[in-house]
C-alpha cells in the first residue's frame, strides 16, 4: 500500500472484501506483521509517578476520556507494582505507565524505577497541592534526573479545589500559567503551589521543570469545569511530547458524543497500525485489510450492530466507490480533480502521509456514520458517505503526518 504500489489498489479493494465476507486469516503471519508495525510506528510511553491518591488515575481518564471502571479494567501489570495502561487497548495510541503510590510503607521502589526508566519518554510527576509532604517523590525524581538529566519533566499540581476558602469556586479564566502566579489566587493555596514549586529548583537536570495546575473533579462535587486546567495540561505534554496526542486521542472539534468518541480512539488506533504494516512490503495487503476488518466489526459491535454478510456488502457498495473514486482522481490526476474538486485537495496529501494509515481511518469514519444511520434506524445517503470517507482521507492524512513527525 505504498506510494509506488498503487497499481495494486484492485487486489487490496479483493482483499478487504474476502476478509469481511470470509475471514479466514493466518493468525501466526498476522502476529508477525503487527509486531513489525509496532516497531516502526512505537508507541509514547508517559510515565506517572506520585503518592497515592495523588491524582495519577483522574489524570488518565480526563487525557483519554475514559471512564474510571473502564481505566480500572485496562491497566495491565508490567512488574510486581507497576502497571501500563494502552488507549485504546487493542489497538493503542498512547501508554501511560502508572506506579504504585510512592511512601507507602514496606514499599521499595528501586526496581520499579529502573524498569520505567526503561520504558518512558515524558515524566509526569503527580503532587496534591494540599500534601507538602512528597520527599518520597522528590527522592525518585532527584535519582531518575540525575540519570538522565536531559529527560522532559513534567510537575501536575491537583486537588486545588481542597484550598479554596469555604464556597469558593474556580477562578476563571484558568491563571495559573502567568508567571509569577498573580496575588489574586487564594493565598495558601498560592503559598503551597510556590513551595512545591520552590522545592523542585533543587533538582538536578538538565532541562527546565514545567509545571501545570489542574483540578479534575465529578460533577457532583460541584466545581465548573471538572477538568479545569485540561487543556493546560495537554499544551504542556505536546510542548514536551510533540505528538499530536490531544487530537488523536479526542479530536474535540469533530467528536460530539460517548459513542463517537470512542470509535475515534478505535480508529486512530487502527490506522496507526495499518500505516506501521503498510510500511511493509506489498505483499501484506493481506495484513492491512486484516487490520480493517478487524476496526469494522469492533465500531459493529461498539454501536450494537449485526455485521453480517448482508451489512457489510451494503457497506462496501457504498464505501467502495468512494474508495474508486480516490483511486481514480490519483491515476488520472489533474483532468479527473476538475470533475471532482474535493478530492484534488485532499487525495495527494493522503497518499503522501501513508496509503494504509488514511485509508483505514477514512473506513473508520465512513463505517461511524454508517452504523450511526442505522443504529437510529435511518437511511445511509450514499453521497454523505462518500463526503465522509473523502474528508476522513485529509484528516487521516494529517494526523498520521503529525505522529510521524514525533516518532
Amino acid at each position: 500500500m505504498k506510494f509506488d504500489n498503487l497499481r495494486n489498489w484492485p487486489e487490496y479493494w479483493k482483499q478487504l472484501q474476502s476478509v469481511l465476507l470470509d475471514p479466514k486469516v493466518d493468525e501466526a503471519t498476522l502476529e508477525a506483521s503487527l509486531r513489525e508495525a509496532r516497531k516502526k510506528m512505537p508507541l509514547p510511553v508517559l510515565w506517572l509517578l506520585g503518592k497515592t491518591q495523588a491524582g495519577k488515575t483522574s489524570i488518565i481518564r480526563a487525557l483519554t476520556g475514559n471512564e474510571a471502571a473502564e481505566i480500572g479494567n485496562g491497566f495491565q501489570p508490567c512488574t510486581r507494582y507497576s502497571r501500563f495502561y494502552d488507549c485504546p487497548g487493542d489497538m493503542p495510541v498512547v501508554r501511560f505507565l502508572d506506579t504504585r503510590g510512592l511512601g507507602e510503607v514496606a514499599y521499595d521502589p528501586n526496581d520499579d524505577v529502573h524498569y520505567c526508566e526503561s520504558q518512558a519518554h515524558l515524566l509526569l510527576a503527580v503532587m496534591k497541592v494540599a500534601d507538602m509532604h512528597q520527599e518520597p517523590v522528590f527522592e525518585v525524581l532527584r535519582t531518575v534526573r540525575q540519570r538522565h538529566p536531559e529527560w522532559p519533566l513534567l510537575m501536575v499540581q491537583t486537588g486545588l479545589h481542597e484550598l479554596y476558602p469555604a464556597d469558593s469556586k474556580h477562578i476563571l479564566p484558568w491563571p495559573y500559567g502567568d508567571e509569577p502566579l498573580p496575588n489574586t489566587l487564594p493565598v495558601e493555596l498560592r503559598r503551597a503551589l510556590l513551595a512545591q514549586r520552590a522545592a523542585a529548583e533543587k533538582l538536578p537536570g538538565a532541562t527546565p521543570v514545567r509545571w501545570v495546575a489542574v483540578d479534575l473533579t465529578v460533577p457532583e462535587d460541584g466545581f465548573e469545569p471538572p477538568n479545569y486546567g485540561l487543556e493546560a495540561l495537554w499544551q504542556a505534554i505536546e510542548f514536551m511530547l510533540p505528538l499530536g496526542l490531544q487530537h488523536q486521542l479526542t479530536s474535540e472539534k469533530e467528536v460530539r458524543d460517548l459513542y463517537e468518541r470512542t470509535a475515534h480512539q478505535h480508529i486512530v488506533g487502527y490506522s496507526l497500525t495499518a500505516a506501521g504494516v503498510g510500511a511493509l512490503p506489498v505483499v501484506d495487503l493481506v495484513a492491512v485489510s486484516t487490520v480493517q476488518a478487524k476496526l469494522l466489526h469492533g465500531l459493529a459491535v461498539l454501536y450494537g450492530q449485526r455485521w453480517d454478510k448482508r451489512a457489510i456488502t451494503e457497506f462496501l457498495a457504498l464505501v467502495g466507490v468512494g474508495i474508486a473514486s480516490s483511486y481514480l482522481a490519483r491515476m488520472v490526476g489533474r483532468a479527473v480533480t476538475k470533475v471532482i474538486p474535493v478530492l484534488g485537495q485532499t487525495i495527494g496529501a493522503a497518499w503522501g502521509a501513508s496509503a494504509s494509515g488514511a485509508t483505514t481511518y477514512a473506513l473508520g469514519k465512513a463505517a461511524v456514520y454508517f452504523f450511526t444511520r442505522r443504529k437510529e434506524g435511518l437511511n445511509v445517503d450514499p453521497d454523505t458517505l462518500r463526503r465522509i470517507y473523502v474528508e476522513a482521507l485529509e484528516s487521516g492524512a494529517s494526523l498520521l503526518k503529525e505522529r510521524l513527525r514525533g516518532k
